[in-house]
Parts: C-alpha cells; structure tokens; sequence
C-alpha cells in the first residue's frame, strides 16, 4: 500500500502548509483520491494554496456537504435533480474512471480471468463459491483454477463505487437485480467488508482467492490482478483507457438534469462496462463565500491544467465542450 501512504501524505502536505488550508475543504469519494491528490499536489506548488480532501466515502461525503461542515463534498453516486434542489446544491462531473474486479490467485496474471457480469453477480450472490466451478472454467478453459473456497470482498462503507458496481450487476444480472438491486450501500448476501477503495484493494492484496472492486488506480497502482469482462456485446474487452472512452464517450452530458448520468453496461464492442464518473457538490448559497470561490479556483485549474495528470492515473479528463457546459453552471448557479 505504499502508493497509498504516498498519496496521503501529498494530500496532508498540500492541506497542512497553505493559509487556506482550513478554509477549502472537501470530503466523500474514494474513487478520485489519487487524482484529487495528484492535482492538490501540483495546485499547492504552483499556487502555494492547499486543500484537505478526506478520503472517506461517497455516503459519508454527501452527508458532509449536505451539512454544510465542508466546502465541497465528491460523491460518485450522483444526486438527482430533485435531491440537488432540495438541499440547495449545485452537481457536476469532475474526472471519470473505471473500476475493475480484482483477485489474488497464484499462477493468475492480470487480464487473464475472464468474467460474465452475470458470473459476478453469482459470486457476489453467494452461488458461485469455487474458483473451479464450471462457470467460471467454461469462460477460462486454458487457466488453472483452484479448488479453493473464494473469498468476496466488497465495500463496507456508504460507497459511490458500489453505487456504479451495484448498478452494473443489475443492469447483467436479473437475479442481482431482484434480490439485492443497487445503492450506495446493499445488503449483501455474503463477502468480507472492507472500507474505501484503499481497504478492498488492500484486503483482496492480502488474501489469497479473493475477489473485489476497486477504481483501476488503486488495482495498477498497488499492483493488483484484474480481471477481463465480456461486455454488453459479447466481446472480451480489458480494462484501459481506450475501454474507458469508448464508454464514457456515448454520455450526453449537456441533456441530464444536474448532469446526472450513469456510464455503466453502455453498448459498444470496445466499451469497459463498468466505467463511472465522479462527482462534485457545492451548495448555491455557499456558508463560506471566500473558500467556495477558492475551490473553483481549483477546480478550474483542474479542468485547465490537471488533464495529463488524470490520464498517467488512468482516468478520463472531462470533454472541453463539457467543461465549458460546467463554467456556466459555476457563473449562473453559485452566489458569490
């Protein structure tokens, strides 16, 4: 978990030697932390102005903002216009990514199991148990598989991820939907809980025949195998950045209320099917004027200068027609 303890620490840096530093604050999503980490880092550099994200949770983030105790929350379940409305907040979409099954199997490189998202679905459901069951050898004739029990991983925390995971495994799975359905929190049928992207991804690192779900960095970063997935038109597609674009690139941003979109299961043979984006909330009457323009500050700077830094973690920097679509929503939404 080095690349984590890593990015931690950049993110307390950038937070602990800024005049600002307790003024922008934000909370929520696990999803984006390396990038916001990233971007903190290089923002505080170049500016001298820092920013305290707590890695703590889509639920725990929206809770956060709605109350207003942080200048702005990031969530990757979006709030739909109504909520957004209700809680006097504005929504858009800062960075998109993917998230990947990983597992810990010996012999087992990444990208070499293959898995159906109705296959998840079983795993998740508690049906299939083996990593030899026949499902899972007639997608992977050529491997050898264990006999041994799999260990399920999965979110212990209110979590935009499994948000985005859930919502997928609903979309492949008739049974998923019905017996457990998506949220940013489910009760699930069987696994070992664990919190944050960083807990699952150090979780599933630890334990031999586990499975999980984490956002791609966390699986690249900490060397983690991931998995292949036969997507919404039958084709065997990897996760990468190509996989990524091609799904994300059929969202109509500029149509969604609160630009509330949801990039799982979307059709094409090169599309990832699990891609997802993140969100940021920010209320329209801000508490603390000064810190919410410094926090668009920084969020410009993002759009404007964070775009490489995104893609060498393997995220989606946001369209420029879509970044243009969300200044005008800074300008006419957000008092100052």
């Amino acid at each position: 978990m080095n690349f984590i303890k890593t990015i931690v620490a950049a993110g307390l840096v950038a937070a602990s030697t800024s005049a600002f530093a307790a003024d922008i604050t934000g909370a929520g999503a696990t999803f984006p932390f390396p990038v916001y980490s990233k971007w903190a880092d290089a923002y505080k550099k170049e500016t001298g102005n820092g920013l305290n994200y707590q890695s703590i949770g889509s639920g725990a983030g929206i809770k956060q903002i709605q109350a207003k105790t942080v200048t702005f929350g990031a969530t990757d379940a979006p709030l739909k216009a109504e909520q957004l409305e209700k809680d006097g907040l504005i929504q858009w979409p800062m960075v998109m990514g993917a998230i990947v099954p990983v597992v810990n199997l010996e012999g087992i490189k990444p990208g070499e199991l293959v898995l159906s998202g109705e296959l998840l679905g079983d795993i998740y459901l508690g049906k299939v148990t083996k990593w030899n069951d026949p499902a899972i050898v007639k997608l992977n004739p050529k491997l050898t598989l264990p006999s041994d029990a799999i260990t399920v991983v999965r979110r212990s925390d209110g979590s935009g991820t499994t948000f985005n995971f859930t919502d997928y495994l609903s979309k492949a799975s008739t049974e998923w939907k019905a017996k457990v359905g998506q949220g940013t929190a489910v009760e699930w049928p069987t696994g070992v809980g664990a919190k944050g992207n960083e807990g699952v991804a150090g979780n599933v690192g630890q334990t031999k025949n586990s499975i999980g779900y984490v956002e791609y960095a966390y699986a690249k970063q900490n060397k983690l195998t991931y998995t292949a997935m036969i997507n919404k038109a039958g084709k065997t597609v990897q996760p990468t950045v190509a996989a990524f674009q091609a799904a994300a690139s059929n969202a109509d941003w500029a149509k969604a209320p609160g630009y509330y979109v949801i990039l799982t299961d979307q059709p094409g043979e090169a599309s990832w099917p699990i891609t997802a984006a993140t969100f940021i909330l920010m209320h329209k009457v801000p508490v603390d004027k000064a810190a919410s323009a410094e926090a668009i500050k920084f969020f410009k700077w993002s759009f404007t200068k964070g775009d490489k830094m995104a893609e060498e973690l393997d995220y989606i920097p946001m369209p420029e027609p879509v970044v243009k679509l969300i200044e005008k929503t800074w300008s006419a939404d957000i008092k100052s």
